[in-house]
């Protein structure tokens, strides 16, 4: 067995990264001994870590295309990933080699197995600490100057909450992961604004009154200094949200000078996205990352980040395709909002599948009547709903349902139920859309 094939063995072991047991508490501490036994790579580079619950990793990737063509050796980490594990950590835009990737596996698991001999950690690290970890690793390693971090969950106690950011960025807080963080928006907008510093820089958005209350008073008692990236959205009119969602273009000012901005990201909540990355770039001036605003517009446009309303023009015969990781009510508001803009008129048959702890029913209720058939199916993930299940929860959608075992048969079945004009809509979880990509990577 390969090098890299035994660690990703050794990491899936580990269980998945929500897949906790009891005894694992999450907890900072323990992440903290083993970067200190890895000599703190956490500390060898700047950072800017973005918590949020939908859109975190929009932003963490349109920054770090930013820092790109402002010509920094950057480092991008972000979860989950849609087919490989190495999607995860990147620098410069480039995934982590294999060879690297075991290399690096190889260093932090040599570093566990040493303090779990002299009991300075209770237990093994988790998949997400342990994936962290290596990133932190790796990044010192190739000497990034800078990392951009997408937190995996939460922010106060997360794993990527160890490094002392020169930014943070709240993107838009709703309900999600409550077993974990919380049930309502105040709750989890507290474990979000846990990446605030002390006399840190925060940047952030008006956004549910609540997670506003909870972000401002955060600000306020840690001393911090909030930036609104408000100036940095369009004003938005009935034929400039058609525009956007056309992937157009709109005139911005930044730093006093007039920019075309152009993301590759439609949607009219993207505008909030690139926003905060934008805000976020500007604020790192004042850190020694002196960016123009050529290079923000430079970078906005050369994003690429696949699974976020990715079109696949129709091809070989194949109904044209969106792939959308929507996986919560204010996600399936947003690709609605998307839908509705880009095909208004023209017939969808929607590819579903979700997590059994996901809020299935109130995402049903949002996107299955913009279907003429929705297709239930079940990713590859021990946390995944199935077709059964997903319909029982659906019940109140009043949609033309059909059941299939997995998202390849689901595909199969699409693509002999859509029409010339059709367009074929998958989504419901990022699992679901990574197995839909790897079954359409080959197609020509």
């Amino acid at each position: 067995m390969l090098a890299y094939d035994i660690a990703i063995s050794e990491l899936l072991k580990l269980g998945h990264e929500l897949a906790q047991t009891p005894s694992h508490k999450f907890d900072l501490a323990n992440m903290r001994v083993l970067l200190e036994a890895l000599g703190h790579p956490e500390r060898r580079f700047a950072s800017v870590l973005i918590a949020g619950t939908n859109g975190k990793g929009s932003t963490a990737a349109m920054l770090d295309s930013i820092l790109q063509a402002a010509n920094f050796h950057s480092g991008l980490y972000t979860s989950p990933h849609l087919i490989r594990v190495n999607e995860r950590i990147r620098v410069d835009g480039e995934l982590i080699s294999d060879a690297e990737f075991a290399e690096i596996h190889s260093r932090v698991e040599q570093a566990v197995q040493k303090l779990l001999a002299q009991e300075k950690l209770p237990w093994h690290p988790s998949f997400f600490e342990m994936l962290t970890a290596m990133a932190f690793e790796y990044f010192a390693s190739v000497g990034v100057q800078i990392a951009v971090l997408e937190v995996g969950m939460g922010g106060r106690l997360d794993a990527t909450n160890v490094v002392e950011p020169s930014v943070s960025v709240i993107t838009d807080i709703a309900l999600d992961h409550q077993n974990f963080l919380g049930n309502t928006i105040r709750e989890i907008a507290g474990e979000k604004a846990g990446i605030i510093r002390p006399h840190g820089v925060v940047v952030t958005l008006p956004q549910h009154p609540e997670a506003n209350d909870i972000i401002g008073n955060t600000i306020l008692e840690r001393d911090a200094r909030g930036v609104s990236a408000v100036p940095y959205v369009p004003p938005v009119s009935p034929g400039a949200e058609a525009v956007w969602a056309e992937g157009g273009a709109y005139p911005l000012t930044v730093l006093g000078e007039e920019i075309r901005v152009e993301s590759p990201l439609p949607g009219r909540h993207q505008l909030r996205n690139t926003a905060l990355a934008i805000a976020a770039a500007v604020e790192l001036k004042q850190f020694g990352f002196a960016i123009t605003p050529q290079q923000i517009s430079i970078g906005i446009r050369q994003t690429h980040w696949p699974g976020r309303f990715q079109i696949l023009r129709s091809s070989g015969g194949d109904p044209e395709i969106v792939l959308d990781v929507a996986h919560n009510p204010a996600g399936a508001w947003a690709l609605r909002s998307a839908l509705s803009q880009h095909y208004e008129g023209r017939p969808l048959i929607m590819i579903f599948g979700a997590m059994r702890d996901k809020a299935i029913a109130e995402m049903a209720e949002v996107l299955f009547p913009l279907a003429e058939k929705v297709i239930l199916t079940h990713a590859d993930s021990p946390r995944a709903a199935t077709p059964e299940q997903i319909e029982q929860a659906a019940l109140h959608s009043s949609a033309e349902t059909i059941r299939e075992a997995s998202v390849e048969s689901a595909w199969q079945r699409a693509r002999t139920l859509a029409s010339k004009d059709a367009v074929v809509v998958i989504t419901g979880s990022i699992y679901i859309v990574g197995e839909a990509l790897r079954i359409l990577q080959g197609r020509k």
